[in-house]
């Protein structure tokens, strides 16, 4: 007979989520990930397979979750400019979660282990261009409502927002403060008038 889960495995992917976004793949031990994660070795293993599956799965989760729900948002603006600024300061404000310069998840994956991993790197390049697309749609839609200029594309706006979201969230981790990011929101809204 076999022995049932547990466990909810949604709400162990979103801690499994959390701990790699905090720690990082290489910073985190097999046993650091079970007493995180309140499992047991075989229950790890049979659920999610290795540490790498669990990171991918983790990583997936976030590009399901997070960026999906970015997604609804940019989809749905009615006022672009706000909306994109506000995705700003939800950015800035994961970064330092109880003063821990995190960074973003994504971002995170790609300086660590995209350059080495097939997988992984196609995890962050699909959500990459998923982004870029939502951030282009709402940039067009906010130039046809006159909300934002037409001077440059939505596709080349679109690029240099995420650039500096995602430039920002890196810059976060090299110990930027709140300040930093302040200017570049700043700045980085100016552009869009």
């Amino acid at each position: 007979m076999a022995r049932t889960k547990r466990f909810d495995e949604e709400e162990v992917l979103d801690k499994a989520m959390q701990f790699f976004w905090h720690k990082g793949y290489n910073g985190t031990s097999p046993q650091e990930i079970l007493d995180e994660l309140g499992l047991s070795r075989s229950s790890l293993y049979d659920t999610y397979g290795d540490k790498r599956s669990l990171f991918i799965s983790a990583l997936t989760r976030y590009r399901n979750t997070v960026t999906g729900n970015i997604l609804e948002l940019l989809a749905t603006a009615e006022n672009v400019p706000e909306t994109l600024k506000s995705l700003f300061i939800i950015s800035k404000n994961n970064c330092f979660v109880n003063e821990d310069k995190r960074g973003c998840f994504m971002v995170n994956s790609i300086m660590e282990l995209a350059t080495h991993d097939e997988e992984i790197a196609e995890i962050v390049k699909e959500n990459r261009e998923a982004l870029e697309n939502g951030f282009t749609g709402a940039i067009k839609r906010g130039q046809d409502l006159g909300q934002i200029s037409k001077e440059n594309t939505p596709r080349s706006l679109a690029r240099f927002i995420m650039n500096n979201l995602w430039g920002l969230t890196a810059h976060s981790k090299s110990g930027a403060d709140k300040k930093v990011f302040d200017d570049i929101i700043r700045l980085t809204m100016s552009m869009l008038k």
